[in-house]
């Protein structure tokens, strides 16, 4: 996650340079859409072009105006353009999404409402509740092609992608980073929009290109996000859940498989777990954050959708065979989170009929191949554990040994905790030879399982132990970051992926919260409440990406096996979500995946 020559910068604060609230007015020949910041200390103004048919045309007003001299300005523009009917008041909204442009008239993109969904390091985080999308020529320049059936068709394709669900922003917080990175370097502007979990960097594209900067637009990111306080031994604290959804590569189930010619994957999530003391503004901080990866399997293969089979045949590709597509999505990952990169394959080892199977060699033979040309300390981790079958004993048990690779895998990577006070910077926290973990600096990274003959009943046996680490002492409490990432796949990345992702977190978690001081061992025991409250996010996350991804939510049946649902329901209620998501695949995926490639 962080090489070692990088430097944290100052902790983000609340920021109130950012615009946060605009509203949009219009006149025969502009668009004038007006800014301001949050306390209403300074406005200013955009001039949007509406004579020109087919052009984006846009300016900004370099004037910073008070709220006085922007209502004078107002007022000017009313009487100058009275006789074409005046300056008319259109809409608030709360940021530009973008403008686009099919076959006719550009249009603007507009959040409209919105609502707060979390706070990260007092910087809030919103939902977006409503959006509009608005022509930009008046109707007397606009061409026939602007009413024509394809324009139509287009508009309402872009329409399919509901912008209110799974998609959060923040004006001062740069959500579509992690909090290490945020604290670690300090990129700000065009370079942000240009990250993979930015979804509107297309739409935004053309305004930071005249204007040079981003201060009218927001960033989107899709996925999930949910913040609640939890409370242990009257030690108050707030959980964080993010999954960031790459925007390349992207699409639905049976139609965006494996990976493509520049190293992308399918389905390929960031999830970041963040936790840090809900004390009063000004009080002294700690928080802490893990990051995890799942991502379809980087080799080329597919499925064809199929209205007859629910289960089609995986069809592997042999147009790879030096794996150089593989290869480029791990430098990807290695240059995105370090080393070491640990890669936890779920699939199936053994079927009467082989598909899974045929994925599980095919995938072990890149890994050893990509590995021949790595040194020996940066080599792929590989593990392989077959979750389908060892989850029919109980679930307990799954979850105990996930628990086990998931210490494992901390362990080899560490996680990111840092300690922030008024007069203490994270600059300060980060100075000196404390920049290593305690439990990181002694191990060994390649003594442990880079082969990927490294299956099932020898990880059961190799994670017998406890693997708990302790994060040092305490008193001094030296800041930590995590170096390299766990990354979980099965065939969709969504069901089994999601419960070894929920052990993961939940291993994490009890090292966050030791490391806050809250707990006295690294360590969440399974029946603890708070390893129940945990797999209610998980869960929840869980269901929002199958159902982005797959079309129903996901398959839950260790979930509610662990809670102790009645048998026959959990039954009833995986066949509902495999017709759900067949249906879904069969006859929807189509013009869902036309909308997202729009």
């Amino acid at each position: 996650m962080a090489s070692e020559n990088e430097s944290p910068r100052q902790q983000p604060r609340p920021s109130h340079a950012c615009m946060q609230k605009f509203r949009l007015y219009e006149t025969h020949s502009k668009f004038y859409m007006i800014g301001r910041d949050k306390t209403r200390t300074y406005w200013r103004v955009l001039k949007i072009d509406r004579l020109d048919p087919s052009e984006l045309n846009i300016r900004e007003d370099s004037t910073t105006y008070t709220e006085s001299e922007c209502s004078d300005l107002l007022r000017r523009i009313n009487e100058g353009n009275r006789s074409t009917g005046g300056l008319r008041f259109v809409t608030t909204c709360y940021g530009i999404v973008g403008f686009i442009k099919f076959l006719g008239p550009y249009y603007m993109l507009l959040i409209t409402e919105r609502r707060q969904i979390g706070v990260i390091c007092g910087h809030t985080v919103y939902a977006v509740s409503k959006s509009e999308m608005i022509p930009l020529p008046n109707p007397d320049v606009r061409t026939n092609m602007a009413y024509s059936m394809n324009e139509n068709r287009y508009k309402k394709l872009l329409c399919m992608v509901d912008l209110t669900k799974d998609f959060f922003f923040s004006y001062s917080y740069h959500v579509m980073r992690s909090l290490q990175r945020n604290l670690c370097d300090n990129e700000t502007g065009q370079v942000l929009y240009e990250t993979m979990f930015v979804w509107n960097e297309f739409l935004t594209r053309g305004i930071r290109n005249h204007l040079q900067n981003t201060v009218w637009t927001v960033a989107l990111v899709y996925g999930f996000f949910k913040q609640a306080k939890f409370s242990i031994s009257g030690r108050d604290f707030k959980l964080t859940l993010i999954a960031r959804r790459s925007r390349h590569y992207a699409g639905t189930r049976y139609l965006k498989r494996g990976v493509n010619e520049k190293g992308r994957v399918a389905n390929d999530v960031e999830t970041e777990q963040i936790v840090f003391e809900d004390v009063p503004e000004g009080s002294p901080i700690q928080i802490s954050s893990i990051v995890q990866n799942r991502g379809s399997i980087p080799l080329f293969w597919s499925q064809e959708t199929s209205r007859l089979n629910i289960k089609p045949d995986i069809i592997l590709s042999k147009k790879d065979q030096n794996y150089e597509a593989t290869r480029l999505h791990f430098e990807n990952l290695v240059k995105r989170y370090g080393n070491p990169i640990i890669i936890l394959n779920l699939i199936k080892t053994h079927e009467k009929r082989p598909r899974e199977s045929i994925l599980r060699a095919e995938f072990a033979n890149a890994i050893e191949y990509i590995n021949k040309d790595l040194s020996e300390e940066n080599r792929l981790k590989f593990l392989h554990w077959d979750l389908h079958r060892h989850s029919r004993s109980k679930a307990t048990n799954v979850l105990l040994l996930l628990g086990r690779v998931a210490s494992y895998a901390l362990m080899l990577t560490g996680f990111f905790y840092c300690q922030v006070t008024p007069d203490l910077t994270p600059e300060d926290c980060f100075k000196g030879p404390q920049l290593e973990n305690s439990d990181m600096s002694d191990l060994s990274l390649h003594e442990n399982c880079e082969s990927h003959n490294e299956d099932d009943d020898n990880l059961e046996r190799k994670f017998s132990g406890d693997n708990n680490i302790a994060n040092g002492n305490h008193s001094v409490k030296p800041p930590m970051l995590q170096k390299g990432v766990l990354r979980t796949n099965c065939i969709d990345c969504l069901d089994r992926t999601n419960v070894a992702q929920y052990a993961y977190g939940l291993a994490a978690l009890g090292r966050q919260l030791h490391a806050l001081g809250v707990i006295d061992v690294p360590k969440i025991d399974l029946d603890a409440p708070l390893a129940d409250d945990l797999m209610g996010f998980y869960e929840r996350m869980g269901d929002t990406l199958a159902h982005q991804y797959g079309g129903s939510a996901a398959h839950n049946k260790i979930f509610s096996e662990r809670r102790g649902q009645w048998k026959a329901a959990t039954q009833s209620q995986e066949f509902f979500r495999t017709l759900q998501r067949y249906y879904s695949n069969a006859y929807m995926d189509a013009e869902k995946q036309a909308a997202i490639n729009v």
